[in-house]
């Protein structure tokens, strides 16, 4: 398996032959709501890939609708040829883009690829009217569990996960005035490990990137990437835990049988 970090909530995920490309933003600048007095984002240095420099997609997953996972001037630029992968208010978004192949998911359905890959949508948290997913890949003997906001306190998500290869998710968290604690930080972290017990941790929803708006002010994090270190190795798992930089890729060679 070869996971490529890009920025924020963006990843390429090879996996069973395939290339996925998750919850893309390769476009500046990156708004909510088209509102930049709101919310606004752009990568501080170049971007690692642009929609013309990327390699071929096998398929685009996308695990919500708001822009920060569903950017629609970055889909816009890309191959509407291209299968895509979302949840169902993430699926309404990119159909009226024009794309062609679009599977909507809700929890626990599945979608069956080339090369027998088998994604799961998980249940997540609902961050939104339309929903959000988490989701489970599997191809061949490798596994891979991706969760952009927080691990939900569902016991069935363990009966799905066996002999996990990586999970990607945040472990530092952010609470927002007025909504509350939308991403996890250190401790819903370290609880996600001790259910899904992966091989392999990898922090995403940071990146180099500019900030600014109305919505950031008075938001407030919680927790560290050295407090989450610390509370694994206090925990005794023998989980490893990964931070790559924007355009770094990791090789995760398959588990010793």
């Amino acid at each position: 398996m070869k996971l490529t970090r890009l920025e924020l909530n963006s990843w390429i995920i090879e996996i069973a032959g395939q290339v996925i490309l998750v919850d893309p933003w390769l476009v500046d600048p990156m708004t909510f709501f088209a509102s930049p007095w709101l919310f606004k984002a752009t990568h501080k240095g170049p971007q690692t890939y642009t929609p013309k420099t990327l390699p071929k997609v096998d398929l685009i997953l996308l695990s919500q609708s708001f822009d920060d996972h569903c950017h629609k001037p970055t889909l816009e630029q890309l191959d509407h040829s291209i299968p895509v992968v979302a949840s169902p208010a993430a699926a309404k978004i990119v159909r009226d883009l024009g794309y062609i192949h679009v599977i909507s998911l809700t929890t626990w359905q599945k979608y069956g690829g080339a090369n027998g890959l088998e994604i799961t949508a998980m249940p997540s948290a609902p961050a939104s009217s339309g929903g959000e997913n988490g989701y489970l890949l599997k191809g061949g003997a490798e596994s891979l569990y991706y969760e952009p906001h927080i691990f939900p306190a569902n016991q069935a998500i363990a009966s799905y996960v066996s002999n996990l290869d990586v999970a990607i998710a945040p472990v530092v968290g952010q609470i927002f005035p007025l909504i509350g604690q939308v991403i996890m930080g250190p401790q819903e972290a370290l609880s996600m490990v001790k259910t899904l017990r992966p091989r392999v941790v990898m922090s995403t929803g940071n990146g180099n990137v500019y900030i600014e708006g109305l919505l950031i002010k008075g938001v407030r994090p919680v927790g560290s990437f050295e407090e989450f270190a610390a509370l694994l190795k206090a925990s005794g798992l023998p989980t490893k835990f990964l931070t790559p930089q924007g355009g770094e890729t990791v090789v995760l060679e398959k588990a010793a049988s």
